[in-house]
């Protein structure tokens, strides 16, 4: 059984979450705004938290720069169809996923147990392995078919920012900070030359992508 700290300011949709994450054998606490929602994950120690980031006290981003000093586990957030850009600030803000308005229960619980699963497996393991290729983190190197591959150094810190966070979407400005620096944050040209770059040495179809996605307008997701 996980605890989720459920935080949204919607009291129908609350009720609704708290019934289905209940029936599917959570412990659920909730909070109707930021501040709540900071109270209640310091009391009560949840293992992910679901974050709406429409509330009406604090921005959700600020709710999550408040937890992330302190709080190591998932965090899932709601956002509106329509705000692509507060789903990529708050990606870039510490959240490991993100769920569009209006969703389907069934959709949110699957994102809910993939965001557990991953964290509970993420890559503290320095070698990570597909069916094409495998990344050794501790030797930085790379392997296709049991062959070396170059990279440069820049793929290789791509790469390897995305391999350490298996199924999870990472943000476009925080890959770009990570593997650039802070003053390249807006140039997200660089990111489709790299990644076409890894495609055609790692993918085995590189038009077709398996491993290495994009979500546009987003970021990347590396899925094993």
């Amino acid at each position: 059984m996980s605890r989720v700290l459920v935080v949204d300011d919607d009291p129908q949709l609350l009720r609704a979450l708290r019934i289905t994450l209940r029936a599917a054998g959570h412990e659920v606490v909730v909070a109707p705004d930021g501040a709540t929602a900071l109270r209640e994950a310091a009391a009560s120690h949840p293992d992910v938290v679901v974050l709406d980031l429409g509330l009406p006290d604090l921005d959700g981003t600020e709710v999550l720069a408040g937890l992330r000093p302190w709080f190591t586990g998932p965090v899932l957030v709601l956002t509106a169809r329509t705000a692509s850009a507060d789903a990529v600030a708050a990606l870039d803000a510490g959240a490991d996923d993100y769920v569009t308005k209006p969703f389907d229960m069934d959709e949110l619980l699957a994102r809910l147990r993939a965001v557990l699963r991953r964290r509970s497996t993420e890559t503290t393991a320095p070698v990570v392995v597909t069916d094409h290729f495998t990344v050794d983190l501790a030797a930085r190197q790379v392997t296709v078919d049991g062959v070396p591959v170059r990279l440069t150094p820049t793929e290789w810190a791509l790469l390897s920012e995305l391999v350490r966070a298996p199924g999870r979407l990472v943000g476009q400005r925080q890959l770009l900070q990570s593997v650039w620096g802070p003053a390249y944050e807006t140039e997200t040209n660089y990111l489709r030359v790299y990644l076409a770059q890894l495609r055609r040495k790692l993918e085995p179809d590189p038009a077709h992508p398996r491993y290495l996605h994009t979500e546009p307008g987003m970021g990347y997701r590396f899925r094993p």
